[in-house]
């Protein structure tokens, strides 16, 4: 069963826009929720008079629109800011605003193009394969960047490639992984590279690539060593639990 959360049941008359999205909002709830997923893309521009006076004026939270202008006069931090407001609100529980703090912290120096990466990122840890795609290819469909290092579109890359070995796509993942390799020049690389190009070539088209590279049949053999290890492992422990369950049968047959 889900957690229950209390409501405000205040609504505004006139709704609250936010204009980079051209999102309409219409309670804190919504609010609340846009703050939430779009913590990758708040900057100072959610500071503003217009939100303290829709606050106050719409929804009757004057304490709260209070407290966030006397925050704008003292030049707190957006971070602090957003956090505020979903404290006032008391729809999340402690464990999920500490998360979300911690996200803030973490986005607080960043670069826009940095917060896209981390979104990104977060999305593909989250098992959100799809959306992290998404994100990763409109990174590299903008224009380039030239304030972050070539490296960091490598690891793009490399995000991508393991989002579309996720999806099982090993021809794409290769592709990806490939592009990391050459922009990054990192042997990290290699390994998910060659895994997933084993997955979709023929042996045939497999061993001749592993000719075109010096380091390649080194790491295909440290790849297939760490594959057998774990079948080995998983081996071991199936044998271990159809042990104890013969022994559990073998005691009750015993009673």
């Amino acid at each position: 069963m889900g957690n229950l959360v209390l409501c405000h049941e205040q609504h505004a008359a006139h709704p609250y826009e936010i204009s980079r999205i051209h999102c309409k909002i219409y309670t804190i709830e919504e609010l609340c929720y846009y703050l939430c997923n779009n913590l990758y893309l708040i900057d100072y521009t959610i500071m503003n008079e217009q939100l303290c006076n829709w606050l106050d004026e719409e929804l009757g939270l004057s304490a709260l629109s209070e407290q966030l202008r006397e925050m704008m006069q003292m030049h707190g931090s957006v971070e602090k800011f957003v956090l505020t407001i979903l404290k006032e609100s008391k729809i999340y529980r402690e464990a999920q605003m500490i998360r979300i703090q911690n996200v803030l912290e973490r986005l607080k120096n960043q670069k826009d193009i940095e917060r896209q990466k981390f979104k990104g990122d977060n999305l593909l840890e989250s098992g959100e394969i799809e959306e992290a795609i998404l994100v990763y290819q409109e990174i590299l469909n903008e224009e380039r960047d030239e304030s972050v290092e070539d490296k960091f579109y490598g690891q793009i890359y490399a995000g991508l490639g393991a989002a579309y070995g996720k999806l099982f796509l090993y021809q794409e993942a290769a592709k990806m992984y490939d592009h990391a390799y050459k922009i990054c020049e990192d042997k990290k690389y290699l390994k998910p590279y060659l895994y997933a190009s084993y997955k979709y070539m023929s042996m045939e088209e497999y061993h001749i690539l592993l000719t075109k590279h010096a380091d390649y049949v080194e790491v295909n053999a440290q790849m297939r060593q760490e594959i057998e290890d774990v079948k080995a492992k998983s081996l071991s422990e199936n044998n271990e639990i159809q042990i104890d369950e013969w022994k559990r049968k073998y005691r009750r047959s015993n009673i």
